[in-house]
């Protein structure tokens, strides 16, 4: 069954992770995707291990249902390419620093003269205006202007260097979706294009979210372990008697009830309504002695029949094997160039009508010249 967007055909100039992460996503729903990468332009993620038969699993991944196409955008009559080909497609995605299209003469006005219809959509780090528009920047630094990083992690050890990359993703490849998906719904209203400008630093600092409401608003600064969320109350997580971490998000009175009353602690319930800052402390420390006395697999069974917002911190192997992981097919296998499938995280928007496919196919040409002569 074709996904919800298989009229939309996008041409993607992007790399690494922010528009690679939302073409992705957009080709998963079912847009056909055209990926130009530049052979004398690397992108990291093709050699970025661990690597599956000498290929990236990054680059496997986030490449996943697209075309592609290898064309060197300085070369001479690169451009005579592409303008041939933009009479043909929808959507534009780049992540170049502001004015490089217009410089390889591909820039959003060109190419809207010869398709008015067109949505473009460009991913910077810092947006096309401003001062920080030229300057280079990654996730940590997105995150660390836009003060996401200034609340988070441990008055001690400071901010922390996640996991997963915040603004590059939920950040820039969210924002991105969101905005040409906008965009799509204004052009069948109105027959007119868009031009779509995303800064993973705006973007980041829109995620603030309460904190940003309670320190614009409200006029109180937000810093680590000082508020509901972050730290400041019990709402953390606690070490097991072996080395692992449990989650515990009982805020609600009848969550924490119940968490008191599997730990053992019931004297510890009027504490975990508590506002005042020792009460919480007071908790946060009887949490702590407690966890300490089991290993995870053990609180896993005390908690596995109570309702009570408790969850093992899970590797994301672990997570993957995990029954409701498995429920909602969120562990594909999508089919290798090569022969064979790869185990991949699969799209988590579920659409009615549409089932949950366990393997997607990669469409990828065998020749770059194919498309060009079809256009």
């Amino acid at each position: 069954m074709p996904g919800p967007l298989n009229h939309l055909k996008i041409l993607d100039f992007s790399t690494l992770l922010p528009g690679p992460y939302a073409t992705m996503l957009l080709a998963d729903m079912g847009a056909d995707v055209l990926r130009v990468e530049a052979p004398d332009r690397l992108d990291l993620t093709r050699v970025m291990p661990p690597l599956e038969d000498g290929v990236s699993t990054a680059h496997t991944f986030l490449n996943r249902g697209k075309r592609s196409l290898g064309l060197d955008l300085k070369k001479e009559g690169s451009a005579d390419v592409i303008k041939r080909l933009v009479k043909d497609y929808d959507v534009v995605i780049e992540q170049f620093r502001p004015g490089v299209m217009d410089r390889l003469g591909i820039g959003y006005d060109t190419l809207k003269a010869i398709n008015p219809n067109l949505i473009y959509c460009a991913i910077t780090g810092y947006g096309q205006t401003g001062p920080y528009k030229d300057r280079a920047g990654h996730d940590i630094n997105y995150l660390s202007l836009a003060g996401v990083s200034s609340h988070s992690g441990r008055k001690e050890s400071g901010p922390p260097p996640l996991g997963i990359q915040v603004a590059d993703v939920a950040g820039g490849s969210h924002h991105a979706v969101m905005g040409i998906l906008a965009a799509v719904i204004h052009r069948q209203q109105t027959g007119e294009g868009q031009y779509i400008d995303i800064s993973m630093t705006d973007a980041a600092f829109a995620l603030n979210g309460m904190a940003g409401a309670a320190a614009l608003a409200g006029g109180q600064e937000q810093k680590p372990e000082s508020s509901m969320l972050n730290g400041g109350t019990f709402y953390d997580y606690y070490q097991t008697s072996d080395g692992r971490w449990i989650s515990v998000g009982s805020l609600e009175p009848q969550f924490s009830a119940r968490l008191c009353e599997a730990l053992d602690i019931p004297e510890m319930k009027s504490f975990a309504l508590s506002q005042n800052p020792e009460h919480q402390q007071t908790i946060r420390e009887a949490l702590k002695a407690a966890f300490a006395r089991k290993t995870l697999k053990e609180w896993e069974a005390v908690f596995a029949g109570v309702d009570a917002c408790v969850e093992p911190v899970l590797t994301i192997t672990e997570a993957a094997e995990h029954p409701q992981m498995k429920a909602r097919n969120m562990v594909i296998e999508v089919a290798r160039e090569g022969g064979g499938f790869q185990k991949q995280i699969g799209h988590p928007i579920k659409f009615s009508g549409t089932p949950c496919e366990s393997r997607y196919v990669g469409r990828v040409l065998g020749a770059d010249n194919d498309v060009v002569n079809k256009k």
